[in-house]
């Protein structure tokens, strides 16, 4: 793991308030350590953090997403009852599903306008709006 991935995962943790563990630390490097915007599955973290060279298990990948997303660094897409996706970028944002890879991208969120949303039921308040357009090769 190069320097700079490095210290960008150490002030990504740190701005959450998170103790950058060795594990944390390469998945928040390998995650933030670009510069680049990522959508992963728990799946391809561990795949990229073994390529990596880093001995992470699985349930590590799984457990440390989720602190992630805890300690609001991450966000969690959920595409169906089986997959989510987490996105490092956190402004409101539609994202495309692409049906034939499995793969989840930002969607112009520009070109996305939702005129009304349902009055939330008494005693709850909207928390968010995710919004998946899932698309497919023709």
């Amino acid at each position: 793991m190069d320097s700079i991935a490095q210290d960008r995962g150490t002030a990504w943790l740190a701005r959450a308030g998170l103790r950058p563990t060795r594990q944390r630390l390469a998945l928040a490097s390998l995650l933030v350590g670009d510069g680049e915007d990522r959508h992963v599955t728990a799946e391809s973290l561990f795949a990229a953090a073994r390529g990596a060279g880093e001995s992470v298990s699985l349930a590590t990948v799984y457990n440390t997403l989720k602190a992630f997303c805890d300690a609001g660094l991450m966000q969690e897409i959920t595409v169906d009852g089986t997959r989510s996706y987490f996105d490092t970028r956190l402004d409101d944002h539609p994202h495309f599903f692409w049906e034939d890879e499995s793969r989840l991208s930002d969607a112009p969120a520009e070109e996305l306008e939702i005129a009304r949303l349902p009055k939330a039921p008494e005693g709850a308040e909207v928390a968010r709006v995710d919004v998946v357009i899932r698309l497919r090769r023709r």
